[in-house]
This record gives structure tokens, sequence and C-alpha cells, in this order.
């Protein structure tokens, strides 16, 4: 399905928590962007192990029960305070309709619902964060015992996070961006306004 041209009605859609027969449709949004070096690539074993932290954009038809995986995202949490957001990720002919803002939006209230306190996003897409409110951050923000914890972890994103030498070549090229819970931004302003 592709999204609707400008003169058309909008499609519609929705956010939902993804279920293990997603993890072929986030695997195809994945693997678009990773052969572009825009995502990284994960083991499909991973997708599985790590479905519970994935919400799926799908499109809501009429004509079909069945709507289409359009989006993807993950909130993964790192530790008590912080969390990642992952492998977001909106099928090109959907972007720029609104479907990576919906998903980061639910990523977040996610995180508000866990108690995080601290978002951290590895990302080229730089004004997109910028407009939910992530700043850019130089080196690792957490204190040395959180980071000797967070060593020990054999999750990648963690590496990432760390900015351990293992894991630069993945990371060339990224920014490190980091929102603080609590703020809000222009998309949560423009948000507030809207009609539910």
């Amino acid at each position: 399905m592709t999204a609707p041209a400008d003169n058309e009605p909008e499609q519609r859609y929705r956010v939902r928590r993804a279920r293990t027969a997603d993890v072929r449709h986030i695997r195809g949004l994945l693997d678009g962007y990773a052969s572009q070096r825009i995502l990284l690539s994960k083991e499909t074993v991973t997708l599985f192990e790590d479905i519970q932290e994935f919400w799926v954009a799908e499109t809501v038809s009429e004509s079909s029960a069945v709507g289409t995986v359009i989006g993807c995202g993950a909130l993964h949490v790192m530790w008590e305070d912080l969390a990642e957001v992952r492998t977001l990720a909106v099928a090109p002919e959907w972007r720029r309709h609104g479907v990576g803002h919906v998903l980061l939006s639910r990523l977040l209230r996610v995180a508000e619902e866990l108690g995080v306190v601290r978002v951290f996003c590895l990302t080229f897409e730089v004004d997109f964060f910028e407009r939910h409110g992530f700043e850019r951050v130089q080196g690792t923000p957490v204190d040395t015992d959180v980071y000797a914890q967070l060593l020990r972890s054999a999750d990648e994103g963690v590496a990432e996070f760390l900015d351990l030498d293992r894991v630069k070549p993945n990371t060339l090229g990224n920014v490190r961006m980091l929102r603080r819970m609590g703020t809000t931004s222009q998309n949560d302003q423009d948000d507030s306004r809207q009609p539910n």
C-alpha cells in the first residue's frame, strides 16, 4: 500500500504493540535502511528476542481487517533512569506523513510510564529528533558506577551508547542525542492543541 498523494484524503494508520508475526515486516524495513547504512542491521533472532520492546504503525482500511506495517520503533531500557529509542524506521513512501512522529511519541510515553527520565538515540536524523526535544550530547551521560555496570551488558546497543571502540565502525557519522523527560518539544506543544 502506498502513502496518499498530496491531493488525496489522508490514509489512516494506527500504532500498536508489535507481535511476533510482525518481525518479517520489521526485518524488511530494517534491511532497506541498513543497506544504505542509515540503520544498523540486526539478526532476525535478535528482533524476535526484542519484540516486546517494539511498536509498529500499520494501515487501517475498511476493506481489510489486517493492516500493512508501515513503520516500527523500539524502546530499550538500559538503566533505572535511561532508555534508548532503537530501530525507528518508516516505509519510504510513508515518510513525511507523521508516522515517525507518532511512533516516537508513543515510545516516549512508554518511557514516562516506566519512570525513565532520559531517552538516548544514535541517529543521522538530527533535525527530526531535535523537533522532539532531543539535544546533542558528547561522551556518555552516566556516572562511573553505572558505566561500569553497563560494560557488563552483552547488548550491542549498550556498547554503542558507551561509545566503545569495538563498535565505532558501526556508529561513524551518527549523532548522539538525549532527551530529558518532562521537557516539551515543539511537536509536543502541537499535539496538545489537537483534539484526540
